[in-house]
This record gives structure tokens, sequence and C-alpha cells, in this order.
């Protein structure tokens, strides 16, 4: 699949992490301006980024290096500038985008999430999804928990950036996983943990 390329991270902000924390909220309310490119690819950064050489280091912690979750981006109509809408799936080492389907699939999100229809106005939907046997392959039953950790930092990580984009986000873990799956078209290998809609603030 062809890449779609990011604009490149910033690695300086303008809000302090101390100011994201105090100011981090769970918000269920998008406006309908589209997100930029630049906006969605320094929040992926944050969730899976690669930060050192050999693709060894990412911008959250993983247990032993294994690296089990895999980003989904699902963009409605008009929701990021230059970018159509459809199903992408973020590739860390090169910092970009492959379309896995093109189409609006928000109706269907919020259907699979029973009916929480503040996720058909958010212009993208990020799914973190986990391939479990990267890690308890190595770690065995106890690497479920790790896994589970690392959705904790990967969605702090987002929460932190959304936050200091001005943006608005919230974590939705109340739906039904097969029939998610089945909308994001995930691969046997893959378990949805959970979405994080994202959106201008209203």
């Amino acid at each position: 699949m062809k890449l779609i390329s990011l604009p490149a991270p910033q690695l300086k902000g303008e809000v302090s992490v101390e100011a994201a924390i105090a100011g981090r909220r769970s918000r269920r309310a998008y406006g309908a301006r589209p997100l930029t490119r630049e906006q969605v690819g320094q929040i992926l950064w944050c969730a899976q980024g690669i930060t050192g050489p050999g693709a060894r280091k990412r911008a959250a912690p993983s247990a032993g290096a294994t690296y089990p979750m895999v980003i989904y981006v699902a963009v409605g109509e008009g929701g990021v500038e230059d970018l159509d809408a459809g199903v992408y799936r973020y590739e860390p080492a090169g910092h970009g985008l492959t379309m896995q389907f093109a189409g609006d699939v928000r109706d269907r999100i919020a259907g699979a999430a029973l009916g929480q229809r503040f996720l058909s106005a958010a212009p993208i939907s990020l799914l973190i999804a986990a391939d479990y046997e990267r890690t308890t392959g190595r770690y065995g039953k106890r690497g479920v928990r790790y896994v589970h950790i690392e959705a904790g930092h990967v969605g702090e990580n987002i929460y932190l950036q959304v936050e200091s984009l001005g943006l608005a986000t919230v974590t939705v873990g109340a739906f039904r996983d097969k029939e998610l799956g089945q909308v994001f078209r995930l691969p046997d290998e893959l378990e949805p943990l959970c979405l994080m809609p994202i959106g201008h603030r209203q």
C-alpha cells in the first residue's frame, strides 16, 4: 500500500506538560471544522511514533519493546484537510498512513459503540488495537497485563497532546468488540481496545 506521509512531528510546543495535565478533560462535543495533517501527525506520533534509532524506541513504553499496539484512524468526510474519508493505519516506521479502505464509517462506529452519537460528529476517531501475541509470546499470560498497561500509556499520551493542541477527545471503551473489528476490518490477530474521537472543541 502507498504510504501517505505526515508532517514531521514538533518536539517543542507552547503548552507545558504540567499545564496539559491540569487542563486535560474528557470532552464529547466536537466542532465540524477539519483537522490538519500536522495535527493528526503530531497526535499519532505521540501515540506510537519512533523516538530513537532503529525503531526500538517509541513515544509510549512497551514491555520488552514488543510493541503490540496498532493505531487506526477513521477519517470522516471533510474531517482532515487534504485527506479522503476512510480508514487508515498508522505506520510508525515511515511516520505515515496507509489507507485500508475508503468511506466515512463514523455512523457505523457509533452503532458498534452502543449508539454513542458523539462519535458520528468527531472529524476523526482513533482505534487503539492490540496484537496480544507479540507480548504474551514472550511473557505468557502476564503479557496480557502488560498490553493493557501499554494501552493506558498510549491513551494518556494522546490525551495530553490533544490538550496541548487545544482540541478535544475522550476514551471510549463501551463497544461490541466483534462489530467494531468488522467496521475497521481488523485482521484476525488484532483486538480493539479503545476508541478516541478527536475534534475541535465546541
